[in-house]
């Protein structure tokens, strides 16, 4: 009876929530840039200016990563960082209606020819990336192929806390062809794709904070010693797929350039965690070359190597609590 309440909670939320969320969102993107520019503006000062939205968090996170940067021009990147995230939420909401014509006026990829000589050749491909410029624009990779317009854009995801926003993001993000995969399914999805003979180029963004479980490497990144998944790099060893870091760039507002750099078209024979660290390598030098598009405001170091080391111990590849080993 109980889980009976529940369901049926939900689901008078979703059709009570569901269709106001939705549509707002549908009249904000129906709305031009220049206009979505301009109350990105105004949210600019609502956030940073007096509700001062993670300032903390930002503020750490941007002092730690940079001690040889003086105040003057890491507060310079703070205003860059909040005017970039307001942007970022209003352009994502525009994805919910943009036309591909548009989107391909607005988003040049590079290097996409090197993923189609994978497909040529029968390989499959990774596209791993951070949280840095507009990263939901992945999606519409597949407006630029040529010769493979039916290939799989996969985009895999954490389902989100609120059931509503979830299925607003679902839509938004397939708009444009991509294909939502719950990380938990990827393998999965995958295998079947490949049993299909559907070609697949699955995006990865692989610089969320994992649980303390999942933490299996520490690394170098940014002036932190870094715990980090390990999990995207062997689903692409157990799948061959030939491995890209996708590059971001924004040379002015409203516009992005992504350019695919092959890391490897053979994982296996890299070493242990080696897609893993050149990843890390690659996204750290995208940062430093323009700090203000990486999502500052993700509490990304709050599990440190010391508490790892104090509280958990990794026995047979396991990470469990120091006062349970078994």
């Amino acid at each position: 009876m109980f889980c009976f309440s529940l369901t049926l909670h939900y689901l008078c939320i979703m059709r009570i929530l569901y269709p106001i969320v939705y549509g707002l969102f549908y009249v904000v993107s129906r709305l031009p840039f220049r206009v979505l520019y301009f109350i990105s503006d105004i949210f600019y000062v609502l956030v940073y200016r007096i509700a001062g939205y993670r300032k903390r968090v930002v503020r750490r996170n941007l002092e730690t990563s940079f001690p040889e940067k003086d105040t003057k021009e890491l507060r310079s990147i703070e205003r860059g960082f909040y005017h970039f995230l307001c942007d970022y939420f209003l352009e994502t909401v525009k994805m919910l209606t943009i036309t591909p014509e548009e989107m391909r006026k607005r988003l040049e990829i590079r290097g996409l020819d090197a993923v189609e000589q994978c497909f040529d050749e029968g390989q499959d491909a990774a596209g791993i990336l951070g949280h840095y410029c507009n990263w939901e624009y992945h999606s519409a990779t597949g407006l630029r192929f040529e010769r493979h317009t039916d290939a799989v854009i996969g985009l895999i995801y954490h389902p989100l806390r609120s059931a509503v926003m979830d299925r607003v993001f679902l839509k938004i993000r397939e708009h444009l062809g991509g294909v939502c995969v719950p990380k938990r399914d990827i393998l999965r999805h995958l295998i079947t794709l490949r049993r299909e003979g559907r070609k697949s180029l699955c995006g990865y963004i692989s610089d969320q904070t994992p649980k303390w479980e999942n933490i299996h490497l520490w690394l170098p990144f940014l002036n932190h010693e870094t715990g980090v998944f390990t999990g995207g790099e062997k689903i692409m060893r157990k799948m061959n797929n030939a491995v890209f870091y996708l590059d971001m760039e924004r040379p002015k507002r409203g516009y992005y350039v992504a350019t695919y750099r092959l890391i490897t078209r053979h994982p296996a024979e890299m070493e242990p965690d080696g897609i893993t660290r050149r990843f890390f390598e690659m996204l750290e030098q995208t940062i430093r070359r323009d700090p203000r598009f990486y999502l500052w405001s993700h509490n990304r170091w709050k599990r440190t190597r010391e508490e790892f080391d104090r509280r958990f111990q990794v026995v047979n590849g396991k990470v469990l609590p120091k006062d349970n080993p078994s």
